[in-house]
C-alpha cells in the first residue's frame, strides 16, 4: 500500500472534539496508511467509523506506558518502506502526547517526517484567552504532587510570556490556589473547558477569582491561560519596603533579598545594603 507519504513517518492531528474539524488531508492519511499508531486504538475505530471511513492498515497501540518500546519496533516499518501514520485521542501528537520519541529516532535515521496539521487545544484557548498571544510557552501538565507543582509555579513566576497549561479537572482548584500564590491573586487568566465541543465554555478573570468558580466543580478537558509577569521596572526603595515586609513575616533576610533581586532585577547587593540601612533607621 502506498500514499503520497509512502515510507515516512505522518504525525496526524486529530478534532480535538469536533468531528467536522477533520480534515481531508487526515481522512486519506487515515484511508492510506500502511500503519496506524494509536494513542487508543479503540477511539481510533470510533473515530474511523464517524468520519465513514475504512482502513486496510495494520493499527497498534502507542501510548505513554510503551512508547518507548514500541518505538522501535514502527522505526522498523518506516525502514522497510512503510507509511507510519501517529494519532493521539485528540489534538497533535508530540504535544503533551505520545509521538516524540519515534520522531527522533525517525530524523536519526534519515527518514521522512511530516505533518498533517490539525486543531490544537493550546492554540485555540490562547486565542480564546484574550491574554497576549505574540510571546508565550507551552508548559503541558505539572506535577501532580503539591510540592513539585508549587516549585516549578514559583519557577515560572517572573515568565514575562503567557503561559499555557493543561490541566485534569478534579486538580483544576488546587493548581489555580497554587498559580495565584505564586503569581498573585490579581494575575489575568483564562480556564477553557470541552473546546470545539458542545458544551465548550471559557472562563476569564483573576487568578482568584478562577479558583473561586472552579471550586464549585468543573469538568471536561482543561485548558489554562494564565498572563505572563508584567515587565514594569522596579525602583530600590520599591524593592526595599517588599523585603521588609517579607522579613517582618517571618521570612530569612538573605533568602528574601535574593528572591527580591532576581524578580526585579535589582542588583542584590545594593537590595541587601539598602534594606540594612532602612532597618538602623526604623532601629
Amino acid at each position: 500500500m502506498t500514499s503520497e507519504h509512502a515510507g515516512g513517518l505522518v504525525l496526524a492531528g486529530t478534532p480535538i472534539g469536533n468531528l467536522a474539524d477533520a480534515s481531508p488531508a487526515l481522512r486519506a492519511a487515515l484511508a492510506t496508511a500502511d500503519v496506524i499508531a494509536a494513542e487508543d486504538t479503540r477511539r481510533l475505530r470510533s473515530l474511523l467509523r464517524a468520519l465513514d471511513l475504512t482502513t486496510q492498515a495494520r493499527v497498534v497501540s502507542y501510548f505513554d506506558g510503551n512508547e518507548a518500546s514500541r518505538a522501535e519496533s514502527l522505526l522498523a516499518d518506516l525502514q522497510a518502506g512503510r507509511t507510519v501514520v501517529v494519532v493521539t485521542d485528540a489534538g497533535m501528537p508530540t504535544v503533551s502526547d505520545p509521538g516524540y520519541r519515534l520522531v527522533r529516532l525517525a530524523i536519526e535515521t534519515g527518514l521522512v517526517v511530516s505533518v498533517v496539521p490539525g486543531p490544537s487545544a493550546v492554540l485555540v484557548a490562547l486565542a480564546l484567552s484574550g491574554l497576549p498571544t505574540d510571546r508565550f510557552c507551552f508548559e503541558g501538565f505539572l506535577p501532580r504532587k503539591p510540592g513539585e507543582r508549587q516549585r516549578r509555579l514559583a519557577s515560572l513566576a517572573t515568565e514575562t510570556r503567557t503561559m499555557v497549561f493543561f490541566e485534569a479537572p478534579h486538580r483544576l482548584t488546587d493548581f489555580l490556589v497554587d498559580a495565584a500564590a505564586a503569581f498573585g491573586d490579581r494575575r489575568p487568566a483564562a480556564v477553557s473547558r470541552e473546546l470545539t465541543k458542545t458544551y465548550e465554555e471559557t472562563r476569564r478573570g483573576s487568578l482568584a477569582e478562577l479558583a473561586g468558580w472552579a471550586a464549585e466543580g468543573v469538568r471536561g478537558e482543561i485548558t489554562v491561560v494564565v498572563a505572563g509577569a508584567p515587565e514594569a521596572a522596579v525602583d530600590l526603595s520599591s524593592g526595599v519596603a517588599e523585603v521588609l515586609a517579607r522579613i517582618a513575616s517571618g521570612e530569612k533576610l538573605s533568602t528574601v533579598v535574593s528572591a527580591v533581586a532576581e524578580a526585579s532585577g535589582l542588583p542584590r547587593k545594593a537590595l541587601y545594603a539598602a534594606t540594612l540601612d532602612a532597618r538602623k533607621d526604623t532601629l
